[in-house]
């Protein structure tokens, strides 16, 4: 497993913090692993709630009905890169 980014250990931070997973690290989130089912193991009331903290923590929302969820969600580097493209300028 390669080390994190600096963004991607910001987001994973967001991630753990926000869906107050206990038992993992920031750190130790695997960046190309999938965060839902064999993964991390979230489930769809995770997505909203990590949509929430995103929406706060980065000025902009991701919406239920996008079809690019599934890929946007699809791991934590996928997810980094998405918000780094949109991210607000004052983030």
């Amino acid at each position: 497993m390669a080390e994190l980014t600096a963004q991607q250990l910001e987001v994973a931070r967001l991630l753990v913090d926000s869906l107050c997973l206990d038992e993992v690290e920031p750190g130790e989130i695997d960046a190309d692993a999938p965060l839902f089912n064999t993964g991390l193991g979230l489930d769809s009331i995770d997505a909203l709630e990590l949509a929430v903290s995103i929406s706060r923590a980065y000025g902009f929302q991701l919406r239920s009905g996008d079809q690019k969820n599934a890929e946007i969600f699809s791991s934590l580097r996928a997810l980094t890169d998405y918000i780094q493209e949109n991210r607000a300028s004052s983030s």
